[in-house]
C-alpha cells in the first residue's frame, strides 16, 4: 500500500489536468483520439468529467486522511479505487465496440482499468482485519 499514494497523484493530478486541456482546447488534434470534434465523441467524452472528477476528489480526500492518519482514508480510497476501474472500463469498451484502436488512448484506460485491481485486493484484506 506504500505506493497507493503515488498512483493517486498521479491519476488525480492527470485528470484534474486533463479536463483543464480539454476545457481551454489545448489538446493538439494529432494527440486526439479519432473523431475528436464530433459532437457526439464530445458529448461522450464530457459524460466522463463528473466520475474522473469525482475520483480525484475521493482521492485527494484519502491522501489528506491518509495524512493524518485518519482510518477513514480507506473508504475514499476505496471508493476512488472502484471508480477508476469503472472509468478505464467504461473507456475501453467503448473503444472495442467502436472498433478503434490507438495506443496512447488504450494505454491511459488500461491504465486507469488495470491498477486499481491490485489495490482493491489489499483495501479488502485492510477491511478484513478491522
Amino acid at each position: 500500500m506504500r505506493s497507493l499514494p503515488y498512483f493517486f497523484l498521479v491519476t488525480d493530478i492527470g485528470f484534474v489536468l486533463y479536463w483543464l486541456l480539454t476545457l481551454f482546447h489545448f489538446i493538439p488534434l494529432h494527440y486526439a483520439f479519432k473523431d475528436y470534434e464530433n459532437p457526439i465523441l464530445v458529448a461522450w467524452n464530457w459524460s466522463f468529467f463528473p466520475l474522473d472528477i469525482l475520483i480525484s476528489i475521493t482521492g485527494f480526500i484519502s491522501l489528506a486522511l491518509y495524512r493524518r492518519n485518519n482510518r477513514n482514508w480507506e473508504s475514499f480510497a476505496f471508493c476512488s479505487l472502484l471508480l477508476t476501474f469503472c472509468a478505464g472500463l467504461m473507456a475501453l469498451s467503448f473503444w472495442i465496440v467502436r472498433k478503434d484502436f490507438d495506443i496512447m488512448w488504450w494505454g491511459a484506460n488500461l491504465f486507469l482499468l488495470i491498477y486499481p485491481c491490485f489495490f482493491l485486493k489489499s483495501m479488502f484484506t485492510l477491511r478484513g482485519r478491522s
